[in-house]
């Protein structure tokens, strides 16, 4: 085993969004990268951060050579650092909520929302995502997932020994305490860091969202938020050890249920 002490330093960006203005969203971003410490590992953005938690698909979507795709590319190039965060995507014809990992050399990794929110008709819209992804970077494994999901248990259950669970999130005030409960839950219950990051401002739904977004450890002790409703930037260093540690004395893992998830 590797004893080399290892650190993540996220980076969460909470911000409010410019409905369906793509470039407007991406040049106010931009700005708010800027403000971050050099010291970011990894940074999360919002749910559908160029568009807004819009089921306009055919007027906003891009494709992955769009601008959304390709400014992702640039910042984490341009950061040295990976950038996570969720576009509207189109494909031979199917619309996706498609998360896209950015790493500094380039690369794109791509998770598409498996869990569509029926409630506001995503489902009707977007096509759902079957696979999950989880990747490695600088020793922590990760598994990145979007906003819904959160409500899914079994599709976020850590059979891989993932170390860090993150969510993107356009999550409602009018049930933020659900989002807070489950964020701290999925962090229990997977013995791993669990980040949630939302957005705050007022869509063109007239839904209003207050932030919420937060850290928690493997306990599921909050190690990181913002203020209520606040447009900030913040940074939090993860430990590695930490879930090593908490795994050694708490082997909760290993008393896991067996389960099969069926694809599509």
């Amino acid at each position: 085993m590797d004893n080399t002490i290892k650190t993540l330093n996220l980076s969460l960006i909470q911000t409010d969004n410019i409905w369906q203005q793509i470039d407007a969203n991406l040049d106010h971003l931009e700005s708010k990268l800027l403000a971050l410490s050099d010291n970011s590992d990894l940074i999360l953005l919002p749910e559908l951060f160029t568009t807004g938690f819009t089921m306009d698909a055919k007027s906003v979507s891009e494709g992955m050579n769009g601008k959304g795709v390709q400014w992702m590319k640039a910042m984490a190039a341009k950061h040295d650092s990976v950038l996570i965060g969720s576009l509207l995507i189109e494909e031979e014809g199917n619309y996706y909520n498609r998360l896209i990992t950015a790493l500094p050399n380039q690369d794109i990794l791509t998770y598409d929302k498996r869990h569509l929110f029926s409630f506001a008709g995503e489902d009707k819209v977007f096509t759902a995502g079957i696979q999950r992804l989880i990747f490695q970077y600088k020793g922590f494994k990760i598994c990145p997932m979007i906003c819904y999901d959160l409500r899914f248990p079994v599709w976020a259950r850590n059979t891989e020994d993932f170390d860090l669970l993150l969510y993107v999130a356009n999550w409602p005030q009018a049930r933020i305490s659900a989002w807070d409960t489950l964020l701290r839950a999925r962090a229990i219950e997977n013995l791993c860091y669990t980040a949630g990051l939302n957005r705050v401002g007022t869509d063109a739904n007239d839904l209003t969202y207050n932030g919420h977004s937060a850290v928690y450890d493997a306990m599921g002790t909050q190690i990181f938020s913002f203020e209520e409703g606040q447009q900030a930037n913040g940074t939090v260093s993860l430990d590695l050890e930490h879930i090593r540690n908490t795994r050694a004395q708490f082997r909760f893992l290993e008393d896991r249920d067996d389960f099969d998830i069926k694809k599509g």
